[in-house]
């Protein structure tokens, strides 16, 4: 396949389009859509997410040094898009959306309910990137949707139906089908 070059982009795509939420000292919990956003180590499992410094929940997690990632489905895409472009400075986003704040297990942050996972996350180092601040956090609990799980215990990805984003093209994708499993080329062969 012949390529073009271009400027250095961040062409990673699709990411997950993640609904992290956080909350003040003072009690009010906010949301912001994320992005940038991704498995960093599985043992002890931790994550980063990158938020510039002037907006609302980089302040609120830079504080408390708690977050949770959570997973939407693209069922509620319209209301990922609005966390993402209104701040919570000026508006309650739970209110506006009509999301439901969970109680968390071990951070003050709240989950969100129609988010078919949450991981709670403790901060443990910021590191300054430019445009961005990364936010590494470690994962201390971790909530899956009660109707993703078969018979068998085993999580469906049919239910869990992430959202993804493409910086490419600026926009929601669904994730699709499965198309094969971890190690699957070696019984293919």
């Amino acid at each position: 396949m012949k390529k073009r070059s271009i400027k250095p982009s961040t062409f990673l795509a699709p990411v997950p389009a993640a609904l992290v939420t956080c909350q003040d000292r003072g009690g009010r919990p906010n949301i912001i859509t994320i992005a940038w956003t991704g498995v960093v180590c599985s043992d002890p499992p931790m994550v980063s997410i990158s938020i510039r410094p002037s907006r609302y929940s980089h302040g609120i997690i830079k504080e408390t040094g708690e977050f949770v990632v959570n997973i939407p489905t693209v069922d509620i895409i319209l209301k990922a898009d609005h966390c993402g472009i209104t701040s919570g400075k000026d508006s309650d986003k739970f209110a506006d959306t009509g999301l439901t704040p969970a109680s968390a297990e071990k951070v003050t942050p709240p989950l969100i309910e129609e988010c078919s996972i949450s991981l709670e996350c403790r901060l443990t180092e910021i590191v300054p990137l430019g445009v961005h601040d990364m936010f590494l956090g470690e994962i201390v609990a971790t909530h899956v949707a009660d109707e993703a799980f078969d018979a068998d215990g085993n999580i469906r990805m049919e239910i869990i139906n992430p959202l993804g984003y493409s910086p490419i093209d600026r926009t929601y994708r669904a994730i699709g089908d499965a198309l094969g499993g971890y190690g699957f080329s070696r019984k293919n062969k």
